[in-house]
């Protein structure tokens, strides 16, 4: 069993309980690679040199502090580290994925070293979305509005589509891609056959390893293949780290200062640190549900089905092979079926990854939900953090999900407080 009972503010912090000694030190060692900043080349530690010269964060653990969600931003702040702005232009990249903006790339850079100036940066404002409970409870929503400034190149290329991504927790990952592929396809419905109005459908992305398309499984838009892969990326598009997957540092044509500034190595991460990393994230352990009382626990799990939710939220799993034996043959429950939803244009933000269309998102695994504001306070919830609480991510859902979410709106309150609880104990 891989799991931990803790649930306090440390509690995505700690291994699979079942590791043994060799790969516990290993571990111990991804620790130390995803929670130390990485430095300005020419630097004192070769291993840790090669920051930039654009970033968005100097570390793993600047943008999931306590290996949380990012903090959502306020109107009052600039985004903190762990939300950042994807962008892309219309049409595909040779393998299918989005396409980057020619002048700015895949992602804006809101840092810089000083061998090159930052991109730009963006800011959030709110407007309200009143609603009512069936009870006639009132609610009120925020819809995030964002504008991008302080652009360094000029502006933005015409049809720039805008994407903001708040980083997600990272337990469980390993125990996620253990999952068999074939499971996870074999549970898509994409021309909802059973008619009951879910057809999730798998994301197919590239995989830089096999040259191939595989299943995607990671990401806000499951266009991430492997946790190999996904570390990979956020090294070079969030820290601008180069890697063996990803060995260009990451400097669109016209950033020619970015594409001067001095190397930490050729790549800046080696194969030893990307797998350290990679383990370090495969392998931290997911928190035990918080036992409640019995009666009360029953009602809230029977809701949660009642509604609907555990049509895309699947609660079980079982994991097959796995390089790491304390991953294999284990039931978990993600909550997750890690395929792709239509959520509707309340969600939308009108930008295609790979088979995923701009209203489509992969269902989050919900383990470790009610944690998530102990562990990063202020943090929100949803792929931009809009919502402020679990109940208004709920009522932003929509498309697929609009019925599960019209059943919750009208419960009565003694209900709706019993599905609220359940989900807190998670």
């Amino acid at each position: 069993m891989t799991s931990v009972a803790d649930r306090s503010d440390r509690a995505f912090g700690f291994s699979a309980r079942n590791l043994g000694r060799r790969d516990s030190l290993t571990f111990a060692l991804g620790r130390d690679s995803f929670n130390q900043p990485w430095q300005i080349a020419p630097g004192l530690h070769d291993d840790r040199d090669g920051l930039g010269p654009t970033f968005n964060a100097d570390s793993c653990a600047a943008c999931h502090a306590g290996h949380g969600r990012g903090r959502a931003p306020t109107e009052a702040m600039d985004p903190s580290p762990g939300l950042v702005l994807r962008l892309s232009v219309p049409g595909t990249d040779p393998h299918g994925g989005p396409r980057p903006e020619p002048v700015y790339g895949a992602q804006l850079q809101d840092a810089s070293t000083g061998w090159a100036p930052h991109e730009g940066r963006f800011r959030v404002t709110y407007e309200p979305v009143e609603g009512r409970y069936g009870d006639g409870t009132p609610y009120t929503l925020q819809r995030p509005l964002y504008t991008v400034g302080d652009l360094q190149f000029g502006p933005l290329a015409q049809g720039t589509m805008l994407s903001p991504r708040l980083a997600p927790a990272v337990i469980g990952l390993g125990l996620l891609e253990a999952i068999s592929a074939e499971e996870v396809i074999a549970a898509a419905d994409p021309d909802d056959r059973d008619g009951d109005g879910i057809s999730g459908r798998a994301n197919l992305v590239w995989d830089q390893t096999s040259g191939t398309a595989v299943l995607g499984r990671f990401g806000w838009k499951a266009s991430q293949p492997s946790v190999a892969q996904q570390t990979a990326a956020a090294l070079h598009e969030d820290l601008g780290v180069t890697t063996p997957m990803f060995p260009v540092p990451n400097c669109p044509v016209v950033q020619v200062d970015c594409a001067r500034a001095p190397l930490g190595g050729t790549p800046e991460a080696a194969s030893p640190v990307v797998e350290r990393l990679t383990f370090y994230t495969r392998t931290l352990a997911v928190p035990l549900r918080r036992p409640g009382e019995a009666r009360a626990d029953a009602r809230g799990a029977e809701l949660f089905t009642s509604a609907g939710c555990g049509s895309c939220h699947r609660p079980v799993w079982t994991t097959g092979d796995d390089p790491v034996s304390a991953l294999r043959a284990q039931t978990i429950r993600p909550y997750t079926d890690l395929l792709l939803h239509d959520l509707g244009d309340g969600l939308a933000d009108g930008r295609p990854e790979y088979l995923a269309t701009g209203s489509e998102w992969r269902t989050p695994p919900l383990w470790g939900l009610g944690l998530a504001q102990r562990v990063t306070p202020g943090t929100g919830f949803l792929h931009d953090g809009r919502a402020r609480t679990v109940a208004e991510a709920i009522l932003w859902h929509g498309g697929e999900a609009e019925q599960a979410r019209e059943r919750f709106r009208t419960m009565d309150p003694t209900n709706r407080d019993a599905l609220l609880a359940f989900l807190a104990s998670l």
